[in-house]
């Protein structure tokens, strides 16, 4: 999980608007003047809602100056958006790439715009009865249970393999996205890097354990239908790869469960802590519907322990990393990284293999 904000010394880009329509006409989408909004940044990417002619786009491209990889490049995101567009998961539709950065001064990605319901906060959350929250949680396990059921070679998509041992390649990662961003102690976080790194789970040749891994899969990155509360779009795909889908559901329910032991019932954005509201069914339940959704059995459901303590992890660096690079008001206390910290030492714990903590 990466709480969305928008980095300090990244100004938001102004869009270059004739040339932005210039480049709409050239490509046959739009005659008209483009008219834009800014909607969203975070620390790689901005967003903008593109009016123009009938059309109601999206805009995405990334901000000033950030070196976009494979893994975060749009136009990666494009390919993944055109492979699942149309299939059992709902995602923007793709409309054009532009890989000219002269355009807007960057590549950037045009998709429709998918009207609906973001859940960002505790207060868009408080909105909900209980009775829609549980709506919420179960479709948001269902939605993620179809993409990790799809064939990545039928789509296109399975050249993202890179062999096994994904879920080991994913706990170094980030231990290194945490070594980058240490600007204090922090009680037990190494002892948790440590004891995920020796209890990795072993590569399974069940096809429950290969597929699809959206890699940021949260409440926030979801569109919901204002009225029924189905999934109308997944969104956010820049950092998908093709391994073990035990890592997304991993995070999906270490955010459900939350800290609920010295720092209370904290919400923390992107949907953190999410068991706390009332309804929302609790992380043993979600994981039981994805189980028997996708086909995962006894022994994987044993490896889910350990991707969701690895989720209190990544919740953890993603938090320091937050303290180091985010807005001052936003920036998280040690208390509520060292409650993160523990509930994963605990997820281990509950696997049996019981170790000191310190």
């Amino acid at each position: 999980m990466v709480p969305s904000t928008t980095h300090p010394d990244a100004q938001p880009p102004e869009l270059d608007l004739p040339a932005l329509r210039d480049w709409l006409r050239a490509q046959g989408l739009a005659s008209g003047e483009p008219r834009v909004q800014r909607v969203s940044g975070g620390r790689t990417h901005v967003t903008f809602l593109l009016d123009v002619d009938d059309h109601e786009w999206v805009l995405r491209r990334p901000l000033p100056g950030h070196v976009t990889p494979r893994a975060h490049g749009v136009a990666f995101e494009y390919r993944v958006l055109s492979a699942l567009a149309g299939g059992p998961v709902p995602v923007p539709r793709p409309v054009a790439l532009c890989t000219d950065p002269t355009v807007t001064g960057a590549p950037f990605l045009l998709t429709e715009r998918v009207p609906g319901l973001v859940v960002r906060t505790r207060a868009d959350l408080a909105r909900l009865s209980p009775t829609e929250r549980r709506t919420v949680a179960l479709a948001m396990v269902d939605v993620l249970a179809d993409l990790h059921t799809v064939d990545p070679d039928a789509v296109g998509l399975g050249d993202l393999a890179r062999g096994d041992g994904h879920l080991g390649r994913y706990l170094r990662r980030l231990g290194q996205q945490l070594d980058r961003h240490r600007s204090r102690a922090v009680p037990g976080i190494d002892v948790l890097r440590v004891r995920l790194a020796g209890s990795v789970p072993a590569p399974s040749a069940s096809p429950a354990r290969h597929g699809i891994v959206h890699g940021d899969y949260r409440l926030d990155n979801l569109v919901l239908d204002d009225a029924t509360l189905a999934v109308r779009a997944v969104l956010d795909w820049e950092l998908a790869t093709v391994g073990d889908p035990l890592a997304d559901v991993g995070l999906l329910l270490a955010a459900t469960e939350g800290v609920t032991a010295s720092t209370g019932s904290a919400v923390v954005g992107n949907g953190f802590g999410l068991a706390a509201a009332p309804g929302f069914p609790p992380a043993d339940e979600l994981a039981q519907r994805y189980a028997a959704r996708t086909g995962l059995d006894e022994r994987d459901l044993a490896a889910l322990r350990w991707a969701t303590a690895c989720g209190y992890f990544r919740i953890a660096v993603a938090l320091e990393e937050l303290r180091t690079s985010g807005e001052p008001g936003r920036r998280p206390d040690a208390d509520l990284v060292r409650g993160v910290v523990e509930a994963g030492l605990t997820t281990l714990d509950q696997m049996g293999a019981r170790q000191p903590r310190e």
